[in-house]
């Protein structure tokens, strides 16, 4: 294990260069041609140092953790979850020319009904100091010819297992794009040879906001249900830079009155 560079004699050093440096700035404008080149390249080597450090810190203060579990549980939460693509890296990372249910990583899937798909998928390294998940999902959209776009999270068994009428699921969605479009949720719940739909819009606004799927106005028969997904949508996605930058879902029963 390295040491740690602030023990007492690191803290005394520190101070002894922090006012040699302080002086040698006061009289830089004073000294010969000579000497003032001498300094100007222990400076330089001194900075190339201390950028390299700056560069670290900076890098690793600003990136979530890999592995990051902050998700919002509303009172009575019995299932949280962030999808795999938004904790840690997958494979593969990225997609060109994205087909048809091209998939990115396990539980990421896109659609669309383009002739010619001018548009990409790639996993990306969340680094604001806002971000919570290590990993956003960027798609680049070009010229678009087909009339949907959308993209598939498939969620896991625990999702499904005791669902309930009276259960709410929460969707909490970080997204950014270079031009305003319109994005709606939809869940979609398997119950048998059913499968019941919840369409939600999301909030105009960057940065997101949660919606909630309501599953009392839906007619799931909770003995048969087997699968959930949720299909992201955007209409007009055409010439646009679209970041998912966080995605988490929760699920909690809904205050009786």
């Amino acid at each position: 294990m390295p040491r740690k560079p602030n023990s007492l004699l690191d803290r005394l050093l520190q101070k002894r260069a922090h006012i040699r440096w302080t002086r040698a700035a006061r009289l830089a404008k004073d000294l010969d041609l000579h000497d003032l080149r001498g300094l100007r390249s222990e400076a330089r080597h001194l900075r190339r140092a201390l950028d390299r450090v700056l560069h670290i810190a900076d890098a690793r203060l600003a990136m979530p953790l890999m592995g990051a579990d902050a998700i919002a549980r509303p009172l009575g939460t019995d299932w949280a979850w962030r999808p795999d693509l938004w904790c840690g890296p997958v494979v593969p990372a990225g997609i060109a020319s994205a087909e048809n249910r091209a998939m990115l990583g396990d539980q990421v899937t896109i659609f669309h009904d383009c002739k010619v798909p001018e548009l990409t998928l790639r996993q990306t390294r969340n680094t604001g100091e806002a971000d919570i998940a290590p990993f956003g999902l960027r798609l680049d959209v070009f010229r678009f010819d087909g009339s949907f776009l959308s993209v598939v999270i498939d969620l896991p068994q625990g999702a499904a297992e005791g669902l309930r009428l009276n259960h709410l699921i929460r969707m909490d969605c970080v997204i950014e794009a270079e031009k305003p479009l319109a994005v709606f949720a939809r869940l979609n719940v398997k119950h048998g040879p059913n499968t019941e739909q919840v369409v939600r819009a999301l909030p105009p606004v960057q940065g997101g906001a949660p919606v909630e799927f309501d599953l009392a106005y839906t007619k799931i028969n909770e003995k048969r249900v087997e699968k959930a997904w949720v299909d992201l949508i955007f209409e007009g996605p055409q010439m646009n830079q679209i970041m998912v930058r966080d995605l988490t879902f929760s699920r909690h029963p809904r205050a009786e009155i």
